[in-house]
């Protein structure tokens, strides 16, 4: 969950810096939430091909395990790219946050029934993270790529 968040509060940060320095400031929380959302779901996206596994302990039935993880995994990495095209950002948004909802059950599946998600050092403790986690994020999608001017 912390690098989750520091990934978030991080990206943020310096797109906020950057911009003001360039003298681009108005708007650069907006921005920074934007672009630090898209890189969040880019990169957990990506994750889905290098952690299937245990990702795939965590589908409920009756979804195929693999398939789940592989085509939450395109949906992650197409939303997160669609986030910075201004054309597709704001429905890039809602699919997001469409899909954050879509897989909130797995994780309370997961945590429930203590699957494995290949070891995670924090044991099931990282399991119940997840939901709380899951909560900030559809803030953050809605903040930043739904709710924003």
């Amino acid at each position: 969950m912390i690098p989750i968040l520091a990934l978030l509060l991080g990206t943020l940060s310096v797109v906020v810096v950057v911009q003001r320095l360039r003298g681009r400031g108005e708007g650069a929380v907006a921005r920074g939430g934007l672009v630090a959302l898209a890189l969040l779901f880019v990169f957990t996206g990506v994750s889905h091909f290098f952690l299937t596994e245990g990702m795939a302990q965590m589908v409920p039935p009756p979804f195929p395990p693999v398939v789940t993880v592989w085509a939450t995994g395109v949906l992650e990495i197409l939303g997160g790219v669609g986030l910075l095209i201004p054309r597709f950002s704001k429905l890039a948004a809602w699919c997001l946050f469409a899909l954050l909802v879509a897989v909130f059950p797995a994780n309370i599946y997961a945590a429930v029934n203590h699957t494995g998600l290949g070891g995670h050092v924090d044991g099931p403790a990282y399991l119940w993270q997840r939901g709380p986690l899951q909560v900030i994020l559809l803030v953050w999608t809605w903040m930043f790529g739904i709710r924003r001017r």
